[in-house]
């Protein structure tokens, strides 16, 4: 435990002293000199100087090694997978794209294998120096089978053990979370919110579904299903058979229910995209297709912000972060709710689970390596510059 504090004082305050380790610690000198000495020995800290402005002898001045390991963050979408290596500080050092392998299953989890291991070789880093996976999913990650449930846009992901079988394919520990929320603790970590403690994420495309922060923490619920907004029970009838796979409200709000609602208003079929654009020319039935969206959505905002009462809705996904659309849900929102509620765009985009999946993994091997796994052990990673985050972008 006294190594696991060191190591957090270097992380959130370094280059720093040996003596001012200390002081923020509570250890002796002595104390914070061996264990300082031994994780620089290991390659996890190195000196990068020495005070300066003090009076007397300048001291050594250590920060973390970002070099030292190696971590991968994966965003699993129903139309294209995204794979980043993070650093021991949190910089990308490089980052794959892919469209998702249509056969789903095994076959996509064989494809996150590869992809990770191109992208470290693209960025010159040996297998051996990555240590651990957050895989993001589209659906509920069963912790007792690995496989992930409520993700009807990726076939046969509900019959593979995707942590098993990844750590087979890579040799490596892997993490599997709901990719909402990871965006959720993605904003949390590197956006402009991070001094808040509760927000939700919000994510319209594909599907629709929500991330939950509060006090700092992700909230997974019972099972992990927290945030499945898709299912709350109004927009389309709930007890249409149709509600259980889907969700009632995803029904009317996301992609599909997008194109279905403008071509019943005219009987014509324009691409999710083509709607907004002709909403922006004039054309009254996409304007009014996207006010019915808006105000569905707005709905959900309005449950979900008497329930948790978060500091800020955070819209994100393709249909989530345009303008045109957050404009109408904040108009309904006024329209069905008695107190302000913030809502703005995603700052992250498609940056957001994968900075959220990188804040996990990194925490998890910090309390791995220099807590050696001790229950209740507790590391927070300080978040990079998001621009120092994307630097290994494409």
């Amino acid at each position: 435990m006294s190594q696991s504090a060191v190591i957090q004082a270097i992380a959130n305050f370094g280059p720093i002293s040996r003596a001012s380790v200390a002081k923020i610690t509570g250890l002796s000198k002595q104390t914070v000199s061996e264990i300082v000495m031994n994780l620089e020995g290991d390659g996890w800290v190195r000196t990068v100087g020495h005070t300066e402005g003090h009076i007397g002898r300048r001291a050594v001045v250590y920060e973390i090694s970002p070099s030292a390991a190696t971590i991968a963050s994966v965003d699993l979408g129903g139309t294209k997978v995204r794979v980043a290596l993070c650093d021991l500080t949190g910089v990308v050092l490089a980052e794959q794209v892919e469209p998702t392998a249509k056969a789903g299953g095994s076959v996509v989890v064989d494809q996150i294998a590869t992809m990770i291991k191109a992208a470290a070789l693209k960025a010159g880093i040996p297998l051996k120096d990555l240590h651990i996976a957050v895989i993001g999913v589209p659906g509920v990650p069963d912790q007792k089978t690995g496989a992930v449930m409520m993700a009807p846009n990726i076939a046969g992901i509900d019959q593979v053990d995707i942590p098993s079988q990844l750590k087979e394919l890579l040799g490596i520990e892997v993490f599997v979370e709901n990719d909402v929320s990871l965006a959720a603790l993605g904003e949390h970590w590197l956006g402009k919110h991070g001094e808040s403690d509760s927000l939700v994420y919000l994510s319209i495309g594909t599907g629709i579904g929500s991330g939950i922060v509060i006090g700092g923490n992700l909230l997974r619920g019972n099972v992990g299903a927290a945030g499945e907004v898709g299912f709350l029970p109004f927009g389309a009838d709930p007890f249409d058979p149709e509600s259980r796979r889907v969700g009632a409200l995803e029904r009317v709000t996301a992609t599909n229910a997008i194109i279905e609602q403008y071509e019943k208003l005219t009987g014509r079929q324009l691409s999710v995209p083509d709607v907004f654009e002709a909403a922006n020319r004039g054309d009254e039935a996409a304007a009014e297709t996207l006010n019915l969206t808006a105000r569905e959505i707005a709905r959900a905002v309005a449950a979900i912000a008497a329930i948790i009462d978060p500091s800020a809705v955070i819209m994100g996904g393709s249909i989530g972060t345009r303008p045109e659309l957050l404009e109408r849900v904040a108009a309904q929102l006024e329209l069905c709710f008695p107190r302000p509620v913030v809502i703005q765009k995603s700052e992250l985009g498609n940056y957001a689970a994968l900075a959220g999946g990188a804040s996990i993994a990194l925490a998890h091997l910090h309390v791995s390596l220099f807590a050696e796994g001790q229950k209740g052990a507790e590391i927070t990673v300080p978040a990079p510059a998001l621009e120092s985050f994307k630097a290994g972008r494409l």
